[in-house]
């Protein structure tokens, strides 16, 4: 099943359980605007390269959009409405005042040198610049793309608007970016995963952990975890996996990474034949970090972790998610445990507007108040609605969203 329609078939069983008038069910469905645009580039060997962009702009009814641009050869259509549309019920959650967007340029950054990326991403400001915007839509980094991609984009748009930080989030913090908004992601998971487990009378300290995915979102939740006492005992990434029971020194394996070494030769850890053993490997707590649709029905019967924090965007198919919730295993939804992103996002956002920065203990604190009242308004919803966590954080997403459709004068 793919992203689109996992999403949407999420967002009617909760408007199901909410009582949604049809008409609105249907308006909070379709998106606000859909752009595919044509960015045409000179590479540095003197041949053009054509490829496409999209940003898809799904709802503004609690503030401006909000979403990440990313740069993969899998981008289309199709994913980047069902990840706008999550951006829409995530933005909500966590209680941020935005709606959502997501965007992405159908392209292999690895195949493109540094200056031709700065050249793509130049044409594709040029061709949206019109349609984004501090108040109306603000683009971030996603998969493929980074701070100096954010750079290169407010650069652009500053040249059409004059000099607009806010126009994005994940800049270098020399444009304006904000302290703490790199372990973001990573850290908001661990807030989240504390919430549950503290739930079940567990803690961090003392579990086992399986990361499935070691960028930026892994490694963070990764060190993080090490940090507070947990046991990472295996993770990987595009260049294999490795294992140890015992636990793996993360801060050995970062060190290993930062001085160019590939995570498979890692010494610290036993290699595995097969990467995707990862998600049915025994542990506590598993957490994927990296593509969506992982867990499907071909593997969930043999996935043996207690609880799964989803910090991939979409990493469980329905199909895996029905055989999980059968076997008792408790998953934390993406659109609530990877909102640490967003929500330090949108503290860069707000001190931007202000001009006025935070230092990094303030950030990583309100960040942490966040994801706590967001997982105490979840369960409420959980209560309200007997359902699961999933179905708990899209019933309080699409209700925000909902209700902020209706005040501003939406008529069945």
């Amino acid at each position: 099943m793919n992203a689109l329609v996992a999403t949407s078939r999420n967002f009617r069983q909760a408007a199901r359980l909410l009582g949604l008038d049809a008409k609105l069910e249907k308006s909070l469905l379709i998106p606000f605007r859909e752009i595919k645009v044509e960015c045409t580039i000179p590479r540095d060997n003197g041949s053009l390269a054509s490829f496409v962009g999209f940003r898809v702009q799904h709802d503004n009814a609690r503030g401006p959009m909000k979403g990440g641009i990313r740069y993969h050869p899998e981008v289309d259509p199709d994913e980047v409405n069902a990840l706008a549309q999550l951006m829409t019920w995530k933005t909500a959650v966590v209680d941020i005042p935005y709606g959502g967007a997501k965007g992405g340029i159908g392209c292999s950054p690895s195949d493109l040198t540094h200056s031709e990326l700065e050249r793509l991403t130049r044409v594709f400001t040029q061709k949206i610049h019109d349609l984004i915007g501090t108040h109306t839509d603000v683009p971030a980094p996603d998969m493929g793309t980074n701070a100096q991609t954010m750079a290169w984009i407010l650069d652009e748009y500053s040249k059409f608007h004059g000099h607009s930080p806010a126009v994005v989030t994940g800049k270098p913090i020399d444009l304006g970016g904000s302290l703490g908004r790199e372990a973001a992601t990573g850290r908001g998971v661990v807030f989240a995963t504390e919430a549950l487990l503290a739930e079940h009378g567990k803690s961090i300290k003392g579990l086992n952990f399986v990361i499935q995915g070691f960028g930026n979102v892994g490694s963070w939740a990764a060190k993080l975890i090490h940090e507070k006492g947990g046991k990472v005992i295996a993770t990987g990434d595009v260049s294999g996996a490795i294992r140890n029971p015992d636990g793996i020194d993360i801060h050995g394996l970062l060190k290993h990474i930062a001085e160019g070494g590939l995570l498979k030769d890692f010494k610290g850890g036993e290699g595995l034949q097969n990467p995707s053993e990862l998600l049915v490997h025994e542990c506590d707590v598993l957490i994927p970090c990296a593509l969506g649709g992982v867990l499907h029905r071909e593997n969930a019967a043999d996935v043996k972790a207690k609880f799964i924090i989803e910090a991939a965007n979409h990493p469980t198919d329905p199909e895996a998610d029905e055989i999980l919730s059968k076997k008792g295993v408790i998953i934390l939804p993406d659109i609530y445990a990877n909102a640490g992103g967003v929500t330090v996002s949108y503290f860069e956002w707000v001190q931007n507007i202000q001009g006025f920065m935070w230092d990094e203990e303030k950030v990583n604190l309100e960040l942490q108040r966040y994801m706590q009242n967001a997982f105490k308004s979840i369960k409420n919803m959980c209560s309200s609605h007997a359902c699961n966590l999933r179905m708990g954080a899209f019933t309080l997403g699409v209700s925000r969203v909902a209700r902020a459709t209706v005040l501003r004068g939406w008529e069945a």
